[in-house]
Order: structure tokens, then C-alpha cells, then sequence
């Protein structure tokens, strides 16, 4: 029985050094460890032997099946090894291989843009107030001196939700509001950006959604000087230094008296060409000193109090300041317009 037992040993290890993988290892492990392999049989044959050879026999039979599990294991652990280093190359990294460049995006242009208004306005001392794009028909139009039946609301093409709802038309409705919660205190000293809507038919130059920023100033002894300085202010820093700006007489009905702003044309200097229709100036924003009955109707004393208003839409100040032609980019979501804008 001792040949029996080295010739298995040998027999097993040997072709534990040719297994190729794990599973050929299983079938070893079973094959001579099993209940049914060699080593069991000799062990059950040990009855037939000399009593003093019995325990030599069964310890040389211990000893042979723990080399060939010992070595089982370590092959299992070589394959394993090998495995993973195969894996490992398979799957390896060239870290001197330039990366994938992955492309990035920025705010859109009009989003920067009315950031920079409002970072230009803050400041001044303004703060940024917001109100409702659904809106009430008294703020939007009767507490900025638009009374049912005024012919001025034809100006304003609206969409009306109910008799009294409405899509705002304008962010005025922001400086109403912002007026009656200030119960008749001032100072009241805000801008109000956000997107108005009216009823328009869609082109080059007008868009049903635009968004549009407006300015309030009211406190007790605010002259016309203040607009204009606020406005010159404005239109250097978002413009350049060597624009200039000229006041005309206009009408709104929520400002009295009213103005439009002008800046002097970038591409002519001032001297006339095609952009500005050779007349030097390109027209920007409507403003003017807030009118009586819109401060009364806020609770605010108009003997005591006064203030300016101007409002703008940012659209046209990207048109002139970018030189885009047409407002229907900025709604249209072409990347390749956008991505020009990134770092504006």
C-alpha cells in the first residue's frame, strides 16, 4: 500500500501541474480527495493489513492527502493570479494618451447679461425685486395709470387669461407692488428683470416671450439729474466709456414727464451711417419721473415723494452691444450662436 500511496501522490501532482484552469483543478480535488477516489479506497482497505502496519499506512495516507490538497490550493491561487493579471492587461490604461477634452457651457448670453445689469445696478444701491409673470389686471395696467378703456393699453397687445388675469405684459406690476408694500415709506430703490409677454407676431426684431429690466427710484426730492446720471452711468459701463446718451421727450402714461434714451452709435462715433439711420443715435430705453397718480395710487404722498423709472429689455442691448441681428437666436437654442457668447 505504501507504492499505492506514492504512485497517487505522484499521479495527483503531476497533473495539478498541468491543470489549465479551475475547473480541471475540481476535478482533481474529487477525483483523489473525493469520497469515491484512490485514497478512500486504500484507507478502506487498511482491515486487511498487519495490525501494527495500520497506523503507518493510515498516517502515510493523511500525509499524502494533505500535499496534494496543499497543492491544489496553491495552483488555485497561481490560476487566480494569472487571471487577474490578465485582466489587468486587458484592460490597462495608457496614462500617456491625451484625454478626451470634454466640452463646457456657460451661462446663456442673456442670462450673463442681465447678471451684469443687475451687478451694475446693486452697485448703485438697487435691489433686484421679483414679482408673478400671471398677473392682475389692476397692476399690471390700473395702478400704473391705465384705467379700463384707456387707449394706451392698445399699445400693450395682451394675453388675457380671465377679465382680471392676465400674462404681464411688462415687469412695471413689480415696482407697484413693490410701492404698496412700502405703505407710503420711502425709499424705494429697486430693479425688477424677468420676462414679460405680449401678443406678437414673431421676426427679426419682436418675439412673443422677451424679458425686460426695470428701474425705481423714489424718495423725497428726486429730480431728473438723478435719472440721467444713474442712466449715463449705465450705458458707459455696459457700452463703453466714450458712449454718450441724449434725452428726448416722449410719452408714457405711468411717467411724467417721459423720456427716450439714445446712445451715441458705436460704429459712426456720432457722425451718421446705416446702422444708426445717419443719425448718430441709436435709441435704448424709455424712462422718466414717476407720474402723481401712480405714487398716490401706492400710498405714496406725491407732494412729498417723487422718483424716476426706466425699462429696458435686454434683448436689444445684446443686439446692439453684440451686433445680432436677429432676436429669434436667443430662443432658438443653436449652439453654435450660443458657445460665441461664453466668455463675453
Amino acid at each position: 500500500m505504501r507504492e499505492r500511496l506514492e504512485e497517487l501522490k505522484q499521479e495527483a501532482l503531476s497533473k495539478i501541474v498541468e491543470a489549465k484552469d479551475t475547473k480541471q483543478l475540481q476535478e482533481i480535488r474529487v477525483s483523489y480527495l473525493g469520497k469515491k477516489g484512490p485514497i478512500t479506497e486504500v484507507l478502506r482497505g487498511m482491515g486487511k493489513l498487519p495490525k501494527e502496519e495500520r497506523p503507518v499506512i493510515g498516517q502515510l495516507a493523511n500525509e499524502v492527502r494533505e500535499v496534494i490538497s496543499k497543492e491544489l490550493d496553491a495552483k488555485q491561487e497561481q490560476l487566480d493570479q494569472e487571471a487577474l493579471e490578465a485582466k489587468l492587461a486587458e484592460e490597462s490604461i495608457d496614462v500617456t494618451l491625451p484625454g478626451y477634452q470634454q466640452p463646457s457651457g456657460g451661462p446663456h448670453l442673456l442670462t450673463k447679461l442681465i447678471e451684469d445689469i443687475e451687478d451694475l445696478f446693486i452697485g448703485m444701491g438697487f435691489e433686484v425685486a421679483e414679482g408673478p409673470e400671471v398677473e392682475q389686471d389692476y397692476y399690471n395696467f390700473e395702478a400704473l395709470n391705465l384705467p379700463k378703456g384707456h387707449p394706451a393699453r392698445d399699445m400693450q397687445d395682451s394675453f388675457y387669461i380671465t377679465e382680471e388675469l392676465l400674462m404681464r405684459t411688462h415687469t412695471s406690476p413689480v415696482q407697484a407692488r413693490t410701492m404698496e408694500k412700502h405703505k407710503g415709506k420711502g425709499p424705494v430703490k429697486i430693479i425688477c428683470p424677468g420676462k414679460v409677454y405680449r401678443r406678437d407676431t414673431d421676426d427679426a426684431t419682436h418675439s412673443h416671450q422677451f424679458t425686460q429690466i426695470e428701474g425705481l427710484y423714489v424718495d423725497e426730492n428726486v429730480r431728473m439729474s438723478d435719472l440721467k446720471g444713474v442712466l449715463n452711468s449705465f450705458a458707459k459701463q455696459i457700452f463703453g466709456q466714450n458712449r454718450e446718451i441724449r434725452l428726448r421727450p416722449s410719452f408714457f402714461p405711468f411717467t411724467e414727464p417721459s423720456v427716450e434714451m439714445d446712445i451715441s452709435c458705436k460704429m459712426c462715433h456720432g457722425e451718421g451711417c446705416s446702422v444708426c439711420k445717419h443719425s448718430g443715435w441709436i435709441e435704448i430705453l424709455g424712462a422718466g419721473m414717476v407720474h402723481p397718480n401712480v405714487l398716490r395710487m401706492a400710498g405714496f404722498d406725491s407732494e412729498i415723494y417723487s422718483g424716476f423709472a426706466f425699462g429696458m429689455g435686454p434683448e436689444r442691448i445684446a443686439m446692439l452691444k453684440y451686433g445680432i441681428e436677429d432676436i429669434r437666436h436667443f430662443y432658438t437654442n443653436d449652439v453654435r450662436f450660443l458657445k460665441q457668447f461664453h466668455h463675453a
